[in-house]
């Protein structure tokens, strides 16, 4: 569908440019009287043509077209064919070689940059796979040694030893399902597999989903809610948008050390809604603030119960859902301490799926 799509896309530039060009030159032709300019107009044209059209058959083409409307058109004799001129020839020839030149450039730049996209999306890989490698063991070894001390215990284990190891256990399982969830997202991102189905959303239903999803996890930690009390709807994807605004308060709950304050306010900018997710907490630092939505792995070692601390895989997560979605985000500190990231959503329709 996509080659399709630029096959379509090319044939129609080629087509305007080489009609706009034409009748450019006709202008030329007929009030200026300055026929010498009319190759190099063409000329000028064929360049642009082969610039931003794939390949080389568009660029050969309006070439060829060039070539038989300035004959046709704007050589003597006027209005038909003669290639038994010799400078017909010669211009013919130049813009030939000014074409495929130009094709191959065109081309070769554009190798150059797939592969330092594919080069990119495999240091991404390698980066994504030592992260999950160093933050799954953790929890894992976790859960395998708080089950194993239940088993092996039995009757020595009093009932608090046993419902503080089930809770350490269902902390950790619930980690690893919404690790295991980003995971999912970022491989669908990474795969051109995520397909955003907009549906209009009321903005006060999302808060509400987001709320009951996030105090399952977190009872005890309150959020402030600024939303506007006017009817606002906005076509979004609402599982990834949803998605995206969890992750960013159990960021805050994660990270934020000595946070007591947390809050989730909207509002509305022009045509944009934005999200803001602030805290109070230890804020970020100045050296992670460019780079805080890139699946990064960091070096040094972790403590066994620290494994929570891990950033990365669900910020990167959300900066891919806000980018499909055509919107931006980004993190800042805030003045009187602690951390606020926000981004943006468009409140008009621009597309049913991406």
């Amino acid at each position: 569908m996509k080659d399709y799509r630029r096959i379509i896309k090319d044939i129609l530039v080629t087509i305007i440019i080489l009609v706009s060009l034409f009748l450019c030159c006709l202008a030329v032709d007929n009030f200026v009287h300055e026929q010498a300019i009319i190759p190099a107009v063409f000329t000028l044209g064929v360049f642009i043509i082969s610039l931003i059209t794939k390949g080389y058959i568009y660029g050969i083409l309006s070439c060829l077209g060039s070539v038989l409307a300035v004959n046709y058109a704007f050589t003597f004799p006027y209005f038909e064919f003669n290639f038994t001129i010799q400078e017909n020839l010669i211009s013919a020839i130049i813009m030939l070689i000014i074409t495929i030149v130009t094709s191959a450039l065109t081309t070769k730049v554009r190798q150059q940059e797939e592969i330092r996209v594919e080069t990119e999306k495999e240091k991404m890989r390698a980066n994504l796979l030592r992260a999950i490698s160093h933050d799954l063991r953790t929890p894992l070894t976790t859960i395998y040694g708080s089950s194993q001390t239940i088993v092996e215990g039995g009757e020595s284990l009093s009932r608090e030893q046993i419902s503080k190891l089930a809770d350490g256990i269902k902390e950790d399982s619930q980690w690893l399902m919404g690790m295991v969830e980003n995971l999912l997202t970022v491989t669908r991102i990474d795969n051109n597999n995520l397909k955003i189905k907009k549906n209009d959303v009321v903005l006060w239903e999302l808060v509400d989903s987001v709320l009951i999803r996030f105090r399952k996890r977190y009872p005890k930690q309150d959020i402030e809610v600024d939303i506007p009390e006017d009817f606002i709807s906005i076509p979004m994807d609402a599982t990834l948008i949803e998605q995206v605004i969890v992750n960013l308060l159990e960021n805050a709950v994660q990270h934020a050390k000595g946070m007591n304050w947390l809050e989730l306010k909207v509002f509305t900018v022009g045509k944009n809604a934005i999200f803001e997710i602030s805290d109070n907490g230890c804020g970020i630092e100045k050296d992670k603030l460019d780079h805080i939505f890139e699946v990064y792995f960091e070096k040094k070692e972790r403590p066994v119960d620290n494994h929570k601390n891990s950033m990365g895989i669900g910020l990167a997560v959300c900066a891919s859902i806000i980018k499909a979605h055509e919107g931006c985000i980004t993190v800042e500190n805030r003045k009187a301490g602690g951390s606020c990231f926000r981004f943006s959503l468009s409140m008009e329709e621009t597309g049913d799926e991406q």
